[in-house]
């Protein structure tokens, strides 16, 4: 309150020294008037001594962000909230569907080293990749989801919303490439749409991007990195895409093969963390009468071993319809695959489906026919999911069904967003920003040299801001200031998106989400907005006035 009261004197002494000038009334009620002035007016006679005057308007900025630091602290983001992109009433829902990997289940850290070391296995022994390869161990802090990988260049990089590339975040095997180095590549920071990723983050038909949107891909990005770093390191002629193509089939065989199911099979308290609240929300959902159903790539005994592990022997009686081996996203576009039963030896029958009944196990098949034999069609049905291609895109775009993005992510961001030491440096980069925006009228030589200062520390600042979250390539969600391409996919396609099911247990089956509304670039936001996500805006109220 304190300081909206200063903030008010301060406007009300910029409007005093305005004079006659035009001024405009805010569109809220209530608001406080702003000027308009010709271009041609906009001259600002500037003090006698610039250094000592932007100075103390640092100084005092410095003062105002640390008096606010407390109020924002006092209002921490729950990690276990769920956030809406869109308005959304779960009264309205009657039916909810499931993946199974990453959304019923969650693995543990070992599940990408076992990948990690099988696909590097299969490199070596299958593709004939030197053996000296072994070295390489899966870091887990090297890479994070939705970066995109340059087939052709073997870079792996981070892109913003606007297909700029954030520079910083560029890596060739694994070391950082230098910014010029990329700006004279792509000529400049941006990437053309036609060389981005297709539909589902592919690169195909002539698009040399590949977007890795899936929590597995985790291991397979650091893998194309570190046989990257081992060709370069010792001066192997190589061709990228070969190795960009051994690599995805050597994943892609690591699941096929079966090798990171038996393993998981074979020690599933070692894989598969123990959710007792998975149970807790599918009962719940069964209590309120609610139907559901599970869709999945991933084959029958793998299912049922993991789902008797974390939800218990009797998990088919919750669910309705059960799919496997599903081979989404071909599953919501192919109309030609029919269903098949599979009986409790895991043999396919050949019976031709006239119904999709509850305790039995499916395989294949499609949406279209899904939709045909259960009646299960529009806004009624949400699916949640974590792929945000294979798993939500499809369904929000062509079938109107409601989607929940599971983003395991978000919860370990938000606690670092939480956490006052990430509150003071984000604080006071907005207010340097804004303090760089207002003060760059000023172009005699000392307060160039100033601002230039002021440069350089922003930029030190931004860097310790992306280290809070990845040491390479920051935070899953943004970039220095734009959102990801990752967060606009997931904005698109997904109307809530949470950390992890048991979310749900926090809402009651009637809840409304309503997507919160942020201001525009050309809304002017209220007091409050300017004192939580704008403070660099109190100090500088005299400054915008400022006009001979």
């Amino acid at each position: 309150m304190a300081a909206a009261a200063a903030a008010r004197s301060l406007l009300a002494a910029g409007r005093a020294r305005a004079g006659g000038r035009r001024c405009r009334a805010l569109p809220a009620a209530g608001a406080a008037p702003y000027c308009t002035v010709a271009p041609q007016q906009q001259q600002r006679q500037p003090p006698p001594d610039m250094k000592s005057y932007l100075w103390s308007r640092y100084k005092e900025a410095k003062r105002v962000t640390k008096e606010l630091v407390p109020s924002i602290m006092s209002n921490m983001l729950n990690p276990d909230a769920i956030f809406s992109n869109n308005e959304m009433s779960l009264s309205d829902i009657e039916i909810y569907g499931f993946d199974y990997d990453y959304t019923l289940v969650f693995y543990s850290k070992h599940l990408h080293t076992l990948i990690f070391n099988a696909a590097r296995d299969l490199l070596i022994n299958e593709h004939r990749y030197p053996a000296e390869i072994r070295k390489y161990d899966y870091d887990p802090n090297f890479a994070i989801r939705g970066l995109h990988y340059d087939v052709h260049r073997a870079l792996l990089m981070k892109i913003d919303a606007f297909h700029y590339i954030q520079l910083g975040t560029v890596y060739r095997g694994l070391s950082v490439v230098p910014d010029e180095e990329v700006i004279a590549m792509y000529d400049g920071s941006h990437v053309p749409l036609e060389q981005m990723s297709d539909f589902y983050g592919k690169s195909s038909q002539g698009n040399t991007m590949k977007q890795f949107m899936d929590i597995f891909s985790l291991p397979e990005m650091t893998l194309l990195s570190c046989v990257n770093e081992y060709f370069l390191k010792n001066n192997i002629d190589y061709e990228p895409v070969h190795l960009y193509k051994d690599v995805k089939d050597s994943i892609r065989d690591v699941h096929i093969k079966g090798i990171m199911y038996r393993a998981i099979e074979a020690d599933i308290e070692k894989y598969i963390c123990y959710a007792e609240q998975t149970r807790a929300v599918l009962a719940k959902l069964a209590d309120h009468g609610k139907k559901m159903f599970l869709i999945t790539n991933s084959p029958s005994s793998f299912v049922d071993k993991g789902m008797k592990f974390i939800v218990g022997k009797d998990w088919r009686d919750l669910f309705d319809v059960v799919i496997v081996q599903a081979d989404k996203p071909n599953f919501f576009n192919d109309k030609r695959r029919p269903f098949r039963k599979v009986n409790e030896r895991g043999v396919l029958l050949w019976d031709k489906i006239h119904k999709l009944q509850k305790g039995q196990i499916y395989k294949q098949g499609n949406l279209y026919e899904f939709l045909k034999l259960t009646g299960w069609r529009g806004s009624k049905v949400l699916y949640f999911g974590d792929h945000i291609y294979s798993d939500l895109a499809d369904l929000t775009l062509k079938h109107g069904w409601r989607t929940g993005a599971i983003i395991p992510e978000l919860r370990s961001e938000i606690k670092i967003m939480n956490t006052e030491k990430y509150i003071q440096t984000m604080t006071w980069l907005q207010t340097l920003t804004g303090l760089l925006e207002h003060m760059q009228v000023h172009r005699d030589p000392d307060s160039q040299m100033i601002l230039e200062e002021w440069k350089k520390e922003r930029k030190e600042m931004r860097e310790m801001n992306r280290n809070f979250f990845n040491a390479q390539f920051g935070s899953l969600f943004r970039t220095d200031e734009n959102p990801t391409y990752f967060l606009r996919r997931l904005s698109r396609f997904a109307d809530i998106y949470m950390a992890s099911l048991s979310c749900l247990l926090n809402y009651e089956p009637d809840y409304t989400f309503y997507p919160r509304r942020t201001p525009l670039q050309h809304e002017l936001p209220g007091w409050s907005d300017q004192l939580c996500t704008g403070t660099f805006r109190i100090p500088f109220l005299q400054e915008t006035v400022q006009i001979k």
